[in-house]
């Protein structure tokens, strides 16, 4: 999947750097993260098809995550999506998968981008 942002739910209390009070109802706040060079981002995701008898074929994706960068941390947020390097995707969607692909080592091998961040809602 390609993008220039990603969204995430982070409760306010952390988005402001404290603990929630004893009196407050937690509250949400939606924040984009986006790349500080403004380039798109090519995230590494899985996808999967369900087919059940006489129902229709559900298609679903979840974009891989891994642990926050720091700023995206401060921000509240618990984990941050992985971009797969340009040179790597034709590996990455190959079907089928070329023999002794290490997926692992694309993951790894990402790209490190700074993610500046703004309340969406």
């Amino acid at each position: 999947m390609a993008a220039t942002a990603f969204y995430e739910n982070v409760a306010r209390h952390r988005l402001e750097g404290r603990e929630l009070d004893t009196d407050e109802t937690q509250q949400n706040r939606v924040l984009q993260f986006a790349p500080g060079n403004g380039q798109l981002m090519l995230i590494a995701c899985l996808w999967s098809r369900w087919s059940g008898p006489g129902q229709a074929d559900v298609l679903s994706f979840a974009a891989i995550t891994d642990e926050p960068l720091p700023e995206i941390q401060a921000a509240g947020h618990d984990r941050c999506i992985i971009p797969v390097k340009p040179g790597n995707v034709a590996t990455w969607l190959a079907t089928p998968a070329p023999d002794a692909v290490d997926y692992e080592a694309i993951l790894d091998d990402r790209e490190r981008r700074f993610y500046a961040h703004l309340l969406a809602a």
